[in-house]
């Protein structure tokens, strides 16, 4: 509890937290154990990873495989949810959801939580993630350069202004989520990753790696793909920051 406590007298006085905070944190981690091999490595990393912020932090983390928790009942109990590789499937789980962010709920997603293309059919969701559409992807998995693009915001002020990440599959959205003057850019693929790939290339564009979109209590990392995502103590502290940022938001407030 005194870390948190200490990141949320941080934001106060940064004059970005104007909101009481709730007396204990609850997150619950959303994830899938069929899916692809190394989303499930990821999520199971992620897990243990956030577990032990939970026990440093004195909140409550729990996770499931059972999306059918993704009820309005089950939601009321946490402040923030978490998508680990994985996304609601149903349409009673994705209507729980939408409900749940524009009453105010928290959610932290990474990776192929975000993904969307044109047989999604669920326009709320794309809107929430600030317009972009997946677009592409580079491959194999390669670590890569990134840059911060608001080094005072909470989410990134312990950061570096650049750093190298792990190995991650990097995905691009048409259009950039920038483009939307709602979504708050974190950090950025350095353009000189490009041309970045092997096998499937990305050979230029904007690609956003962080961002909220600042009408929900949101915030969406790119990171996720496979077993060396957590292996950067920089980048994992950017995970933490990141968790205790949106808990620490209301609505109307994420600047």
């Amino acid at each position: 509890m005194k870390r948190l406590l200490l990141f949320l007298c941080a934001l106060m006085a940064c004059g970005v937290a104007r909101t009481q905070q709730p007396a204990t944190l609850h997150v619950l981690a959303f994830y899938s154990d069929k899916v692809e091999h190394d989303h499930v490595d990821f999520a199971h990393q992620a897990i243990q990873f956030f577990s032990g912020v939970a026990q440093r932090d004195h909140f409550e983390f729990a996770s499931t495989v059972s999306w059918d928790d993704m009820n309005a009942e089950n939601l009321a109990k946490y402040q923030v949810v978490m998508w680990l590789d994985d996304f609601p499937h149903t349409a009673q789980q994705k209507a729980a959801f939408e409900q749940y962010m524009t009453h105010g709920g928290g959610w932290l997603g990474f990776h192929i939580a975000a993904y969307n293309d044109s047989g999604t059919h669920w326009p709320w969701f794309v809107d929430f993630l600030g317009g972009g559409v997946f677009y592409g992807n580079e491959w194999p998995p390669l670590p890569a350069k990134l840059t911060i693009d608001d080094p005072a915001h909470p989410v990134v002020k312990r950061m570096p202004q650049s750093f190298v990440s792990p190995s991650n599959e990097w995905y691009i959205w048409k259009p950039s989520p920038r483009e939307n003057k709602d979504v708050k850019v974190l950090m950025t693929l350095a353009p000189s990753n490009y041309p970045i790939g092997l096998k499937d290339v990305l050979a230029g564009g904007d690609l956003p790696v962080v961002w909220t979109n600042q009408k929900y209590r949101m915030l969406y990392m790119n990171m996720g793909h496979g077993d060396r995502v957590l292996t950067s103590d920089v980048q994992n502290q950017l995970f933490e920051d990141g968790l205790l940022w949106v808990a620490s938001t209301k609505q109307g407030a994420v600047k």
